[in-house]
C-alpha cells in the first residue's frame, strides 16, 4: 500500500498501525501487529508506570529500548516542542497539526526504526504525532478505563480496547478485556463490559494478588520481579521524598507481600506514586516463573482479536 509522499510522512509498506499506549496489554499487540509483518508505532507517556516491565515496550522510554520476545521497540525522541504557527505551513494535504508535530519528530528516525524491523516508540501522550503520520489504523490500548482522546477520524480503523470508548461513536471497534467467556470478543456496537475494579481470578485469588502503595512516596525495590516470595515478605520500601531516598537512613513504608508465589510484576525502582497505587502484582503459582518474562495470555487473545479487524479491514471484508 502506498501513499503520497512529502518530506514529513512516513513510507507505508503493509499498514502503517499506531498503537496509543505501549503497556504489558498494548505489547502484546504490538508484537503481534510486528510480527504479521506490519509495520506499528507505539505512543506513550514520559512517566509510563508499568508493573509488568519485562514484557512492556514502554521501558524503552526510560532505558532507550526494550526487547520483548525477541521485538524491539526503540525509541524515537522529539526534535523540540514546537509553537503553533499557523502562518508557515502550506501544502493541500498539510495542516496545522501535522506542521507542528512535524516539528517535534524526525520521520527519516522513525522511518529508519522502521527499516531496522523495529518498533518506533515516541513520547506522545495526546497522540499529537497522528496527525503527522496519517496511519491506516490506530489502536488505543492505553486500558485508562476511559477514553483519553482517541476519536473515530483519526484513521480509517480505530479501535479500541477494553471500557471507555463506544464502537460507532468515539472508535470503528471495541475489544473486550475483561476476563471471561467474552475476554477478546470483537465489538460492532456499543461498549466493552464497564470495569469492576476487581482483578481476573487466578487460582482462586482476585484482589489480594495485587499490591496498591500503602503510601505515597518513591520506592526502593527491595525484591526483583521473578521472585519466589512467602506472605508477609518484604518486597519494597517507601520513602517520603527525594532527599529520604537518597539517604539509606531515612524511614520509610514497608510493602509486603500479601501472598505467597512470585512476584510478576513491580513498578520501576525510584518512581513516585501516590497512595493507593498500583505498585505489584503476585501470582500464586510458584511453578510458572517463565509467566514473568513472556506475553501474558490475556494479552495474546486481545492481540489476536485486533489482528483479525485489522486484517479484515487489510482484505476489504467490513466487519463493522
Amino acid at each position: 500500500m502506498s501513499m503520497n509522499q512529502s518530506n514529513n510522512q512516513i513510507i507505508k509498506k503493509n499498514l502503517l498501525i499506531i498503537c496509543r499506549g505501549a503497556g504489558d496489554l498494548a505489547t502484546g499487540i504490538i508484537h503481534r501487529l510486528h510480527r504479521a509483518g506490519h509495520r506499528v508505532i507505539a505512543l506513550e507517556t514520559d512517566y509510563p508506570a508499568a508493573i509488568r516491565r519485562q514484557v512492556s515496550f514502554c521501558e524503552a522510554v526510560y532505558d532507550g529500548s526494550a526487547v520483548v520476545e525477541g521485538v524491539t521497540a526503540r525509541l524515537v525522541p522529539a526534535l523540540a516542542d514546537a509553537e503553533t504557527d499557523t502562518e508557515t505551513y502550506s501544502g493541500e494535504n498539510d495542516t496545522p497539526a501535522a506542521h507542528i508535530v512535524s516539528e517535534k519528530w524526525d520521520s527519516s528516525a522513525i522511518e529508519a526504526v522502521l527499516e531496522a524491523g523495529e518498533v518506533p516508540l515516541l513520547i506522545d501522550q495526546k497522540g499529537e504525532s497522528i496527525a503527522l503520520l496519517k496511519p491506516d489504523v490506530v489502536v488505543d490500548a492505553i486500558i485508562a478505563k476511559k477514553n483519553l482522546g482517541t476519536t473515530i477520524d483519526m484513521a480509517p480503523l480505530v479501535i479500541g480496547v477494553g471500557p471507555g470508548f463506544t464502537a460507532g461513536q468515539d472508535v470503528h471497534l471495541v475489544i473486550e478485556s475483561m476476563r471471561g467467556h467474552n475476554l477478546a470478543r470483537i465489538i460492532t456496537d456499543g461498549m466493552a463490559q464497564p470495569n469492576t475494579g476487581v482483578p481476573g481470578n487466578i487460582a482462586d485469588f482476585t484482589s489480594e494478588r495485587v499490591i496498591h502503595a500503602p503510601a505515597a512516596g518513591y520506592i526502593h525495590d527491595v525484591r526483583k520481579i521473578g521472585d519466589i516470595v512467602q506472605k508477609g515478605d518484604e518486597i519494597a520500601r517507601i520513602y517520603p521524598d527525594k532527599e529520604s531516598y537518597d539517604n539509606a537512613l531515612s524511614e520509610y513504608v514497608s510493602v509486603n507481600a500479601t501472598i505467597t508465589g512470585i512476584i510478576r510484576g513491580l513498578i520501576r525502582e525510584g518512581y513516585y506514586f501516590r497512595k493507593g497505587f498500583k505498585i505489584a502484582d503476585i501470582d500464586p503459582r510458584e511453578s510458572e516463573l517463565t509467566n514473568c518474562f513472556t506475553i501474558s495470555d490475556k494479552a495474546r487473545s486481545i492481540a489476536g482479536s485486533v489482528l483479525e479487524a485489522v486484517s479484515a479491514f487489510e482484505h476489504g471484508v467490513k466487519i463493522y
